[in-house]
């Protein structure tokens, strides 16, 4: 029976093959690292972009106040549709439980169950 002996030569590796796979190492390392970085540093950003925004609102709302003027039509629109969409909300059904006692029906399943228990007694 012949043996396969698997051996590590590195006079095999060519200078090429070694630069090649230390460039991406290096280059899956610094993605990774720029990657671990940008996601500790989401919130920070976020942060600051919605306090920017805020600021931004409070000094247009500041500028210029818009008064909401709607008409006696558009409030019943509302209301009306306000009311169909909280009447659809729940169904209306009966709170009444029942409870109907069902005869069982003849089964030959359930014949031969009670069948092989009652062999069993006289074991």
């Amino acid at each position: 029976m012949r043996t396969l002996s698997i051996v590590f030569d590195p006079s095999l590796i060519g200078s090429q093959t070694l630069i090649l796979s230390i460039l991406g190492y290096c280059i899956v390392l610094l993605t990774l690292s720029a990657m671990a970085y940008f996601m500790v540093r989401f919130h920070s950003f976020r942060d600051y972009m919605r306090t920017k925004k805020l600021k931004k609102e409070t000094t247009q709302a500041k500028a210029a106040p818009v008064k909401v003027v709607m008409t006696g039509e558009e409030n019943a629109a509302i209301a009306a549709a306000l009311y169909l969409f909280f009447s659809e909300l729940h169904d209306q059904e009966k709170y009444v439980m029942t409870i109907k006692k069902v005869s069982r029906t003849y089964s030959p399943w359930s014949s031969k169950f009670y069948n092989i228990w009652n062999n069993m007694k006289y074991w």
